[in-house]
């Protein structure tokens, strides 16, 4: 009795060993890398920083109803984000193919066999003909994870899955920030466009008045050359911003995947902004929260470390274990009498001896491999930052450039108000007049071309920000993520 007690003892003893060594694990401890970046931007102050644009999302960010319509569809029907969001969900599959591995398999197996035995090889030394039947259930070579090599590699393949589900997180910042920086292209050109018109319109009607004059011998053939010239410049000129302005429409077409935008796009250029125009930056800490390529590069590495898990683990013994459980009998209608049952139990265990360095050369593939990725996430931080640094300069300098523009095209519409009305007047000459033209429409132009820049350069600080880019990739969410981590 006491023999008995020790032995049950003794093997309660091992499987609480086993259990325990099943959730041991190799792989080094993440840690997050230091941000090499400064604690604030250059040129802002620390009041700057409270908020952040995450706090906002592209759908209150957007002010005009019509490109947010545009984004919709382009989240929707764009072939690029659908290939992007099909490598998430092969990711996923290979995650899912890699975690079946910690699980035992256990399947139906059927087999039967019949061969005929020379009699020197039968033991009543006359040929026979033999047969062998079989049918249970089998569990075939489950690996007991006793250092977690199996487990490490399911975490490789986990945060691998996830690290792809931020590139399609990022895919679709990148392709909303597309949508509405075309978007706003296109609304420059529709008013450089209508610039040009006006232009045309007014230098025609200057070089009717200047054929005129002619005519009656006040004007002299320079006088007329140059007004001919003006208008020629403002027909290259109209026809230069029809083609930015098509294609414009181009890139939208493309951008959304639809093969109609009339309903969506404006017949003329609206007068309200079409963003928010204030947005703060917040801390540069914050890119670590709401970049997903800084969140992908972190992923990465934790797939490295765990890489490193599992080629420690190859250097242990490696346990595996195959059995059957089901009825045997050498006459195929007996196989399901009483009396057949079968089992049948093969654990297998292997240490590597000698295997010509390879488990070494996989464990120091395995760290320079994290190393690589240490360095890949400290460059995702320091690329982020960069960008939002350029980002905030340009949309500082171009918001003040945009001021002075808008005052020089003010001051060259009055400027050529008198000089029309001299002109007129015969108090100067023509070439006063079309100076003042030039001038006015070179103003007036450049206003647009930098109030355009201005605004796209404010989405691109906001896309660059990460800020209000939470929302999940379609059909993938956190609680999902949440599961697939247990």
């Amino acid at each position: 009795m006491t023999a008995r007690l020790t032995t049950r003892t003794t093997r309660l003893t091992a499987w609480a060993a086993t259990l325990l060594l099943a959730g041991c694990s190799l792989a080094p401890v993440h840690q997050r890398p230091d941000a090499p970046i400064p604690t604030q931007w250059p040129g802002q102050g620390a009041a700057a920083q409270p908020s952040s644009a995450a706090m906002l999302g592209w759908q209150a960010f957007i002010a005009d109803a019509k490109l947010r319509q545009l984004v919709e569809l382009a989240l929707a029907h764009n072939r690029d984000l659908r290939q992007t969001l099909l490598d998430v969900d092969a990711a996923r599959a290979m995650y899912r193919v890699q975690r079946a591995d910690r699980l035992p398999g256990v399947d139906v197996q059927a087999n039967g066999t019949r061969q005929r035995v020379p009699g020197d090889l039968n033991g009543t030394g006359q040929p026979a003909t033999q047969s062998s039947y079989r049918v249970g259930v089998g569990l075939a070579a489950f690996e007991l994870d006793l250092f977690g090599r199996v487990r490490s590699l399911s975490e490789s393949a986990l945060n691998e899955y996830l690290a792809t589900e931020e590139a399609a997180r990022s895919a679709r910042i990148s392709l909303t920030g597309e949508v509405v920086q075309a978007y706003l292209a296109r609304d420059g050109a529709q008013r450089q466009h209508r610039l040009a018109e006006r232009t045309l319109h007014s230098r025609e009607a200057v070089l009717r008045l200047t054929a005129a004059r002619r005519a009656a011998g006040t004007a002299s053939a320079l006088d007329h050359q140059d007004a001919l010239g003006l208008a020629r410049q403002a027909r290259a000129e109209l026809e230069r911003t029809e083609r930015a302005f098509r294609q414009a429409d181009n890139a939208l077409l493309l951008l959304s995947g639809v093969t109609d935008l009339s309903p969506y796009l404006p017949g003329q250029p609206g007068a309200a902004s079409v963003l928010v125009q204030d947005i703060a930056p917040g801390a540069p800490a914050a890119l670590l929260a709401h970049r997903p390529d800084i969140q992908a590069a972190e992923y990465r590495l934790r797939a490295r470390h765990a890489d490193i898990g599992a080629a420690r683990a190859a250097f242990f013994p490696r346990i595996a274990l195959t059995g059957f459980l089901g009825s045997s009998s050498a006459e195929l209608s007996e196989l399901f009498r009483s009396g057949q049952r079968a089992w049948s139990f093969a654990p297998q265990i292997s240490l590597p001896i000698f295997d010509g360095g390879r488990n070494q050369a996989q464990l120091d593939l395995a760290t320079v491999r994290r190393d690589m990725a240490v360095a890949a996430y400290e460059r995702a931080i320091q690329t982020a930052f960069r960008e939002v640094a350029d980002a905030l300069a340009a949309t500082d300098t171009l918001r003040r450039e945009e001021a002075a523009h808008r005052a020089l095209a003010e001051s060259s519409r009055e400027t050529l108000r008198l000089a029309e009305a001299r002109y007129r007047a015969g108090v100067d000459d023509q070439l006063r007049y079309l100076e003042a033209q030039r001038n006015a429409f070179a103003s007036e132009s450049a206003w647009i071309d930098v109030a355009t820049r201005r605004q796209i350069a404010l989405a691109g600080l906001f896309r660059v920000l990460g800020g209000g880019w939470h929302e999940r990739v379609d059909g993938i969410s956190g609680g999902k993520q949440g599961g697939e981590r247990s």
